[in-house]
């Protein structure tokens, strides 16, 4: 394996185990078996590794929500789409789904939180394009489908982090469950 990858790799292990700001230039250099001028090489800085993590762990997570949130005129079909896959990724990327949450919960002016906020508001963004689609068929949902879009990732990301502690399983009844509750709040 190449040292740049070894090096996100052992970033990514040590900082979704104890946060970005715990975790210094030597835990990483030691994990990955290299030197500092190493890291320094291919990152600069303790930041630049962190952005290249986030560029290389977040594709796969934007790209499924991407196909997820396809609007088909059925909101509860897409949603469940969303959760589903969300849960999914959290299930096959956990490691970088517990750095991702940290990162977004650490103070606003950390630069763990400053580096998470585009990908997050990608996030919400591609969410909340789903609710604006929606109006045209639940017109209850005009002006606010920002609100919602929130609510609804913010949902998904209390269930997968109850999940990431061993607390909950993420299955179909979950899904199902999370959807039809968010839902019945909306029409309600």
């Amino acid at each position: 394996m190449a040292n740049d990858q070894k090096l996100l790799d052992c970033a990514l292990a040590l900082f979704s185990e104890r946060g970005y700001d715990a975790v210094g230039v030597n835990d990483i250099v030691q994990c990955a078996d290299v030197t500092k001028p190493t890291l320094y090489h291919y990152f600069n800085s303790k930041r630049g590794l962190l952005d290249a993590l986030i560029q290389r762990e977040a594709g796969p997570l934007l790209g499924k929500l991407l196909r997820a949130t396809f609007y088909h005129r059925d909101l509860v079909m897409t949603l469940e789409n969303i959760i589903r896959a969300l849960f999914e990724i959290a299930i096959e990327h956990a490691c970088f789904y517990r750095l991702q949450l940290g990162m977004h919960f650490s103070p606003p002016e950390s630069e763990a939180n400053q580096v998470i906020q585009p990908f997050v508001r990608q996030q919400r963004e591609m969410i909340e394009s789903v609710f604006l689609q929606a109006v045209a068929d639940h017109g209850n949902i005009r002006g606010r489908q920002t609100q919602y879009a929130e609510s609804f990732l913010g949902v998904a990301n209390a269930l997968i982090g109850l999940y990431l502690n061993q607390e909950i399983v993420l299955d179909e009844v979950l899904v199902y469950q999370t959807v039809h509750q968010f839902m019945y709040g909306i029409f309600s």
